[in-house]
């Protein structure tokens, strides 16, 4: 009987680690941002000859708050930013546009299969995120046309989501997380706007760190 009495109190003390209602959780990753590029041309990029623009991938921090709305649903905001080296393929070879930073604070509803669980707490999520693109520094001389290029500041695109927790402690956990996040920008001359073509980046976002709650 006391050893029955011993484990249901570490079971309940183990309990009140985990998410439940009303918690704060926060989740400090190191992420690889990695983009699925695809490229299509405009007028300009048709006259270049391009052939395809992608863009490099980068590791980066990520911070990321979750607010539990019930034990199982909770609402997840996702910071970070990351620079991204700019190709250009026309036919010979890549060649370096220069690079662009990119920061999309992504917001999503996540589902929680067994937030009481000990050793596993997997989750599935969606949402959506908005891209602010920064600090670009991109130019077509390696394109034969020595103009500095622009691209569009704004990108609104769905985002899913999928991870788990793993109890290390009564406090810690370590997190294991994929994101698929869509995110594109028009290029253009940023003499006279006349557009290159569309850049889709749409990265897969796979990170690992620790996290607590409050």
């Amino acid at each position: 009987m006391k050893k029955l009495a011993l484990a249901a109190a570490i079971g309940l003390i183990s309990a009140s680690a985990f998410a439940a209602q009303g918690d704060i959780i926060a989740r400090f990753r190191v992420i690889n941002v990695n983009p699925s590029s695809s490229w299509s041309n405009a007028a300009l990029g048709n006259s270049l000859g391009l052939k395809s623009v992608d863009a490099k991938d980068d590791t980066v921090p990520e911070l990321d708050f979750t607010y539990m709305i019930t034990n199982n649903i909770g609402t997840e905001l996702i910071l970070g930013t990351s620079r991204h080296e700019v190709t250009a393929n026309a036919g010979t070879g890549d060649k370096s546009l220069g690079k662009v930073s990119t920061l999309p604070p992504t917001l999503t509803v996540q589902y929680h299969f067994s937030p009481d669980s000990s050793v596993f707490r997997p989750y599935v999520g969606a949402g959506i995120n908005y891209t602010r693109f920064y600090n670009t520094g991109l130019n077509a001389a390696n394109l034969g046309v020595n103009a500095d290029l622009k691209v569009k500041k704004n990108s609104y695109g769905p985002a899913l989501q999928i991870g788990a927790d793993f109890p290390i402690s009564k406090s810690f956990f370590v997190n294991v997380d994929v994101k698929k996040i869509w995110m594109k920008t028009d290029v253009s001359l940023a003499s006279n706007g006349t557009q290159v073509g569309t850049l889709k980046i749409d990265p897969l976002v796979v990170g690992l760190g620790i996290g607590t709650k409050f």
